[in-house]
């Protein structure tokens, strides 16, 4: 195959060369392509399972932020082997010949949530309990999901069933479903039929835990895009499960301000919940359920974070996207005006910041196909430049929407586009799908490891409830957090801490007994002095020895300035959950800087010392002023103590 183009597998998309392909495939189109979701490989390809993948590079360059990138091709197995303990070699149907047309999937791998299995036909009661005991590994390897492919081998060899076999194949599985106390939902089966006289079928299962004690997956989506695109309408559509009437009744319940059920437009964050239960159907307010009650009856949550789309509205789209750490991003263009207003300055944020994106053109409705395709095509060329390396995945069908999901979070530069209509509905089928479909970014060990660590909550929000007082909101960053728990908040004006005690916690609306790592909550602290607290500070353990700063150093990158960038210049900087004035105290090895340009620069806080930690993201902003990069030193509080002065001048 020429380094020239390849079309992508499961999609029918175009991919455009923008690298380097170690790709040999051989497959029947028509037959296998639809239903596959990884890249697959002839027994006579040199690196099987291998898919072109650019790296997806920080979106740098003046005004929308386009550059230059680099790319790089990472194997989707770990290994272009089998695994050593498990048998390569494949066990033939009757009458099956194998040739050089033979599909493959990639080796099955140790780790992660993906599952072959050939046939599963009457077990013995020690198969059966290996099985359940192997179940439950993938299941805690996707954190209550997993995904099984019936009739392929190990090494990845589409070999399919027969009608009777793979029907007892599936009763099997649901009982060892049921073992373990999940369900089963039959994504899609395809025929296999090549060489062989008895049409044979493989099947995709997934496997998801019921939900027990609220211990759901969640995932985060932050929502993007221009003013007046329709992302609030869209939310309103999702979690309401009812059709928009073409004036914006769907988004009423979504406003948190007077002046924004008046103008449209959203102001500030807020949050919905759209749940999926155990057998992948839609969990949401219809039929009158409260959000408690969706929280109970959901194994998988997802919440939208809805951001203000603009532009005097910036900074509050920043800070949620720094500030609540989404797993992915949702942006919204309009079909009628295309990519216009903020949805550049929004797609770079989201690059910069490495969250994996994906499209949903809106209000579809109102425009002819025409206009419709020119805004895709709009999409495309944007998508391909060479800064941001994209590899646009039109989403038309049921099969498309899952091959879109398992793909986008394994390579994070393919980007769904989904096109829809909020008020017909058209299209919003297949949205549901790849959200119930999209996996978790860490798997289970990684967040293991953060919950072994102390404990850190980032302080988002605060508010003042009655008869039950002071509540801050946030993200639970590492450990865990248990009511009850003594803990201490900081850092103050000078640099304290203060002491506290966790009065109780609340996911989504509902009761919660424990927190965990990566999980966002709000935290009841009873009769603490909410003047004491502010956005950015954090909640720690005591015996963290926290590093409190007025300065510190990073390298950064400036990616679009007017004149030049020197020592003395005011930036807001964004840094996780802390947004603060700064000032450029040194700019090292050079007098000035010119957009594209790199440096390492010395900030120093005007107003308070905050609470930061080396290799944190920095994204800075003034005016049209807009820099990225990442903390590489520290001055701790007790090196630098700003003079009773600069507190006056403060």
């Amino acid at each position: 195959m020429t380094p020239g183009v390849l079309f992508f597998i499961s999609g029918g998309c175009k991919l455009p060369h923008g690298g380097h392909l170690h790709v040999c495939v051989r497959v029947y189109f028509n037959t296998i392509a639809p239903f596959l979701s990884r890249s697959w490989s002839s027994p006579t390809s040199s690196v099987p399972g291998q898919l072109m993948e650019e790296r997806v590079s920080d979106f740098f360059g003046p005004g929308n932020g386009l550059g230059s990138g680099s790319s790089a091709v990472p194997s989707t197995a770990k290994s272009g082997k089998a695994p050593k303990n498990k048998k390569s070699k494949a066990r033939y149907p009757r009458n099956f010949k194998p040739s050089n047309n033979t599909p493959y999937l990639p080796p099955e791998a140790e780790e992660g949530n993906i599952e072959y299995k050939l046939k599963l036909v009457d077990p013995t009661q020690y198969r059966f309990e290996h099985l359940a005991t192997q179940m439950k590994w993938r299941l805690q390897e996707g954190r209550g999901e997993a995904v099984y492919q019936i009739g392929v081998e190990d090494n990845g060899m589409l070999v399919g069933l027969s009608e009777e076999d793979m029907r007892a194949s599936l009763n099997t599985l649901h009982s060892l479903a049921e073992k373990v106390g999940a369900d089963i939902t039959v994504l899609r089966e395809q025929e296999v039929d090549y060489d062989s006289d008895d049409p044979h079928k493989i099947a995709e299962v997934l496997i998801r835990k019921v939900p027990d004690d609220q211990q759901f997956l969640d995932l985060r989506v932050a929502v993007l895009g221009n003013v007046d695109s329709g992302k609030s309408t869209l939310l309103g559509v999702l979690t309401q499960g009812e059709l928009d009437n073409g004036r914006g009744r769907a988004r009423l319940n979504l406003f948190r301000h007077l002046h924004e059920i008046q103008t449209g437009r959203t102001s500030s964050i807020s949050f919905e919940i759209l749940g999926f239960n155990s057998k992948g159907e839609v969990v949401n307010y219809s039929e009158s359920r409260t959000a408690e009650q969706i929280c109970e009856s959901a194994s998988k949550m997802i919440t939208f974070i809805d951001l203000a789309g603009h532009h005097k509205y910036l900074k509050t789209t920043i800070f949620g996207l720094t500030s609540y750490c989404p797993d992915f991003a949702m942006l919204v263009v309009s079909a009628n005006t295309g990519i216009a207003g903020t949805t550049r300055e929004h797609l770079g944020l989201a690059m910069a910041l490495k969250v994996p994106i994906f499209i949903v053109i809106s209000k579809v409705d109102l425009c002819s196909r025409t206009t419709v395709e020119r805004t895709v095509r709009q999409l495309e060329r944007v998508l391909k430049q060479p800064g941001c390396n994209k590899v646009p995945m039109a989403v038309g069908s049921t099969d498309d929407a899952v091959t879109a999901a398992q793909q986008f979070a394994q390579f994070p530069n393919i980007t769904p586009i989904f096109t829809l209509s909020s008020v017909s509905g058209q299209s919003l089928e297949l949205l549901k799908i790849f959200l119930n479909m999209l996996p978790p970014l860490s798997n289970s060990k990684e967040q293991e490891e953060l919950m072994q660590q102390l404990t850190e909550f980032q302080v988002d929000e605060i508010y003042t409830v009655p008869e039950v007082g002071t509540v801050v909101g946030g993200t639970l960053y590492s450990g865990i957090c248990r009511e009850g728990d003594h803990l201490i908040v900081g850092p103050t004006d000078s640099g304290q801490f203060q002491e506290l005690s966790i009065g109780s916690i609340q996911r989504n609306r509902s009761g919660c007994r424990v927190l965990k790592a990566g999980q966002a909550a709000t935290l009841a602290l009873g009769d603490f002095d909410r003047s004491l607290l502010r956005k950015g500070m954090v909640i720690l353990s005591p015996e963290m020895n926290p590093t409190i700063c007025w300065m510190f150093e990073a390298e950064i990158v400036l990616l679009f300035h007017v004149k030049t960038f020197h020592k003395g210049f005011q930036v807001t900087v964004h840094i996780g959950n802390v947004r603060q004035t700064a000032t450029v105290e040194a700019v090292y090895g050079k007098e000035e800087l010119r957009t594209g340009e790199k440096a390492v620069v010395c900030f120093k806080f005007i107003k308070h010392p905050e609470y930061l930690k080396v290799g944190a993201k920095v994204l800075f902003r003034e005016g049209v002023t807009k820099g990225i990069g990442h903390v590489t030193k520290l001055q701790p509080i007790s090196q630098y103590q700003p003079s009773h002065a600069e507190d006056e001048e403060v």
